[in-house]
């Protein structure tokens, strides 16, 4: 019988059906953080137990590093502990840790980059975002702390299996539109909640012309719509990804590897609990407006009139008018970087749009490369010069202003453009901090106009 990637994978990896009627799942990769690790460190000690597969699990501190001069001891204590007790735990279980002095940066940008993310894969990680890696045909999904006890003791997890939805993207992108935009259509639409109890499967030839980092902007804002799990069948795009990193299998290994990925892709005629699609043929460049991912408009749009306590709640906290337009709003604030736009294709999209060009008096703008390589490669392209000549703030590798549990931080109540994937309330380092989510070109516009501006005359 014709099966999806998810069933396939599930089946795979599959160890047990426990008596809660869970699955116990072997996972492939377990990725590590500083801020959900410590605990469960130390509930493995209190167990006598040790990490199972050492050298399947891979740790990076992102989430509290500084973006500016990283210097030891940092001067946050609370940070310099987590960062201590990571490094310490690391060390003495033999896990492999893309340290601060090394190849480091964001969790979900580091661990593709070197190979370590392959088709077929289980990937678990204390972090919701991990869905980013379903991007290589992978069942990718976050874990809470007793969780990442269970996968360091025994490198299996309790799960439910989820319910399938096939997206299926149509037509084709225009110019000053991107992936992010897609993604922020589609969550608008299904909601923050529609995807609860649902891998989602992307599919169609939008997303087939995608890039992999694309791919990935896709797959990391799944967990936005309510979906634990979002992938993309592996292709060539994927392979070529693969080829030649540095965990990436070599030899006849590969040509093995190269058939087993190939044959996890969902199988023609393979059912589905649920099938959506769009035609993006129209799409604008989308930003929110609210305090969920959900409340996206076009860029052009006009603030709705709000029909739920939701939306009046929203409207109240963002300090916005029905019926005004979104385009022109005055901002303070520009964040280019994180887990779902700081790779090196996010930040030539954006260098394209300011290149030549000054951003607007009073405006305070971070351009935050996703890791040490995205950072070194963008600064050999002269990138970093496009940014600092336009007055844009280039920083070191970094979650920095996306959760700001660093100095990365809004101040009150300002207005920030972020290419980040929440605009919660407080999200941003600030208990009346608004957020308003949007793909890095429509970022460095508005950074350039010093409000929410139409990317598309730019480029």
């Amino acid at each position: 019988m014709p099966k999806t990637l998810y069933q396939k994978v599930w089946e795979k990896h599959s160890v047990a059906r426990l008596e809660n009627g869970q699955t116990q799942l072997f996972i492939g990769a377990h990725l590590l953080h500083e801020v959900t690790s410590p605990q469960a460190f130390a509930l493995l000690r209190e167990m006598g137990r040790n990490v199972a597969y050492p050298e399947r699990t891979f740790a990076v501190c992102d989430h509290i590093i500084p973006t500016g001069l990283i210097k030891r001891p940092l001067k946050d204590d609370l940070a310099e502990e987590m960062l201590c007790a990571l490094e310490n735990n690391t060390r003495k279980e033999n896990i492999t840790f893309f340290s601060p002095d090394k190849s480091y940066g964001v969790i979900h940008i580091v661990m593709p980059e070197h190979g370590i993310i392959r088709p077929g894969m289980t990937i678990a990680c204390g972090d919701s975002h991990t869905a980013t890696h379903g991007a290589f045909g992978a069942v990718a999904f976050g874990i809470g702390t007793s969780q990442v006890r269970d996968v360091l003791a025994t490198q299996t997890v309790g799960v439910s299996p989820l319910k399938t939805r096939r997206i299926l993207i149509n037509g084709n992108l225009s110019k000053g539109v991107a992936a992010k935009d897609v993604i922020l259509k589609v969550i608008s639409v299904l909601g923050v909640n529609g995807g609860i109890g649902y891998a989602y499967e992307f599919d169609g030839p939008v997303i087939r012309s995608m890039s992999m980092e694309e791919r990935m902007t896709i797959c990391n804002m799944a967990i936005e719509g309510g979906a634990r799990v979002g992938y993309i069948n592996p292709d060539e795009t994927t392979f070529a990804y693969l080829k030649g990193l540095p965990y990436s299998p070599q030899g006849d290994e590969w040509h093995k590897q190269l058939t087993y990925w190939k044959s996890i892709a969902t199988d023609s005629g393979a059912e589905f609990d649920d099938e959506v699609t769009f035609d993006v043929t129209e799409l604008k460049p989308i930003v929110t407006w609210g305090i969920t991912p959900a409340m996206a408009l076009p860029v052009d749009g006009k603030i709705p009139i709000p029909e739920s306590a939701l939306e009046k709640e929203a409207v109240e906290y963002m300090k916005v008018k029905p019926g005004a337009s979104v385009l022109g709003t005055k901002i303070d604030v520009v964040f280019i970087g994180s887990c779902t736009n700081g790779r090196i294709e996010d930040l030539r999209a954006a260098a394209a749009v300011v290149n030549g060009r000054r951003i607007a008096p009073n405006i305070r703008t971070l351009v935050v490369p996703g890791s040490v390589q995205v950072k070194n490669m963008a600064e050999k392209e002269g990138l970093d010069r496009v940014f600092k000549e336009a007055g844009f703030d280039w920083r070191e590798p970094g979650c920095s202003m996306c959760l700001a549990m660093n100095d990365d931080k809004l101040k009150g109540d300002e207005l920030s453009v972020s290419t980040s994937n929440r605009n919660f309330k407080g999200r941003q380092g600030s208990a009346t901090g608004r957020t308003a989510l949007a793909s890095p070109v429509t970022a460095a516009a508005s950074a350039l106009e010093g409000a929410i501006a139409d990317p598309r005359k730019y480029i």
